[in-house]
């Protein structure tokens, strides 16, 4: 069997699994699904939708964040960790978005790339759930379970989406992505596989 004879019946297997391919951070348009994005790096979503609700009330559009004292925004963001370099690149993204694109996210990872503190993670996560283009997000999660999978041999994120993109199905990979998530944290979880309970079991060589 091949990886893309194997990776559809993984995908089939996770859409029964968890129907709702889902982004689990709370947005309202592609501005603040960015933002949101940007401060969840080292930082679980959980926390990021604590707060952003205030963060999006104060700076409800790039136009009014480009404004902001990034003081202002240390404040709303600080429990989200690293919080003096989000709030910078908060703000340098706003001034961008305003000046460059004519305050409307871009839709392709090498435009999105150019705003300040964004990297393929977050401009393929924008792509797809947002401009619905084949997407391969990277997240730890993702990565951890094509590893055990046997797709990839190492935690190098561009490694990591190259190879994916390979073997992905185009209209698959973003919500293949989002599922991969949900299974990390409930079952393929980083301090233990709990393959007993894993609906990918027949078709993982179990390594780790």
């Amino acid at each position: 069997m091949t990886n893309k004879e194997r990776a559809l019946l993984i995908i089939t297997a996770l859409e029964k699994e968890y129907p709702d391919a889902i982004c689990s951070l709370n947005y309202e348009d592609p501005f603040e699904l960015l933002i949101a994005t940007r401060l969840s790096a080292q930082c679980t979503d959980k926390r990021v939708n604590m707060v952003t609700p205030a963060l999006f009330e104060r700076f409800p559009d790039c136009y009014t964040m480009a404004e902001a004292q990034v003081s202002e925004i240390e404040e709303l963001i600080k429990t989200c960790g690293l919080y003096k370099s989000k709030a910078k690149d908060l703000v340098g993204i706003a001034k961008m978005l305003c000046s460059d694109f004519k305050g409307t996210v871009p839709d392709t990872i090498e435009e999105l790339t150019k705003l300040p503190g964004v990297g393929r993670k977050t401009a393929n996560l924008v792509c797809g759930d947002i401009y619905k283009k084949p997407a391969v997000v990277t997240d730890t999660h993702f990565i951890r379970i094509c590893r055990r999978l046997g797709f990839t041999d190492t935690n190098e994120p561009l490694k990591v989406e190259m190879k994916m993109r390979k073997i992905l199905p185009p209209d698959k990979s973003n919500d293949f992505c989002h599922r991969t998530v949900l299974h990390g944290r409930s079952v393929c979880t980083a301090r233990k596989a709990y393959c007993e309970n894993c609906v990918l079991a027949q078709f993982c060589p179990k390594k780790v």
